[in-house]
């Protein structure tokens, strides 16, 4: 299903890490692996415009995916390399449409170690503009990254972008011969002390079965044979998914992010920015169309 990925590097031993990874998938899919290097031509990214060895920027972009090309070659993998330059970002996003890219593959951090957890690094901002499934992990010594994936988790509440993200994760499960978990996540501190709160509760998971139940019905119609459905509570969704994870050794999480613009895109808090950052599994995200302002 993923014929065209692109994996943007910069040299770093995150993203060592995740070419690993990424090699796995294309040898997997038989798909044609996009290596890319950006130099950075920002305002911030001008001031350093050479490398510590004295090389050129562009120079050293050119070695980098010339040695990433090298080792995809040893698997077998055809390559295409690029260096290009702008701002990195939005010339993985460009460079993604214009190839017709369908899966983009990156770690969570890398060159500048923890402060690519912040908002606005190049990956965050990738995964909340990219119009192509996203797929980042941790480079961490505890993250836990393995392939082919055997269980893939799809949280869902309902909503257009869980649906997004549920049909990827079905094509996926299919494609790697996967388990499906299908997971509805009740909060319940929303609920407070109340004398309503075991009917809220009731209402609450009566919602939650049908979702699941809808979902199951898509992933057996497509052909899914392994599925299982949950609703679990906790005290938030993204430490339920986490927890969730863990206890079923789930190898792949899919899940779906809005396509916002304005200062909403850079507002941190959501459950996927919470598990991009935080999850010791890859994490595939899968973005609704951006409905412009």
């Amino acid at each position: 299903m993923f014929e065209q990925i692109l994996f943007p590097t910069d040299g770093s031993d995150g993203a060592a890490v995740a070419f690993d990874h990424v090699l796995d998938i294309a040898t997997t899919h038989d798909a044609t692996l996009h290596i890319l290097n950006v130099v950075d031509t920002t305002q911030g990214g001008v001031l350093n415009l050479q490398s510590d060895s004295g090389d050129s920027l562009e120079e050293k972009g050119e070695r980098t995916v010339s040695e990433a090309a090298e080792r995809a070659h040893q698997r077998g993998v055809d390559t295409v390399t690029e260096v290009a330059q702008g701002e990195p970002y939005r010339s993985i996003i460009d460079y993604a449409e214009t190839q017709g890219v369908n899966l983009v593959v990156m770690p969570t951090h890398g060159r500048r170690g923890l402060e690519r957890f912040l908002l606005g690094s190049t990956t965050e901002r990738v995964v909340r503009r990219a119009d192509v499934p996203v797929l980042t992990l941790s480079p961490n010594d505890d993250a836990r990254i393995t392939h082919p994936y055997q269980d893939v988790l799809v949280p869902t509440d309902g909503s257009d972008c869980a649906n997004q993200a549920l049909a990827i994760g079905v094509d996926v499960a299919d494609a790697e011969g996967a388990a499906l978990h299908l997971l509805s996540a009740i909060v319940i501190p929303v609920l407070g002390v109340d004398v309503r709160t075991d009917i809220q509760m009731n209402l609450l998971e009566e919602s939650a079965t049908e979702l699941l139940d809808e979902a199951a019905k898509f992933a057996v119609d497509a052909g899914i044979g392994s599925t299982s459905k949950t609703v679990e509570y906790g005290p938030s969704i993204h430490k339920v998914i986490l927890t969730y994870i863990e206890e079923h050794d789930i190898d792949l999480v899919v899940v779906g992010t809005h396509g916002r613009t304005g200062f909403d895109r850079y507002v941190l808090g959501s459950v996927t920015d919470y598990l991009v950052r935080t999850s010791p599994i890859p994490v595939l995200t899968v973005r609704t169309p951006a409905t412009e302002t």
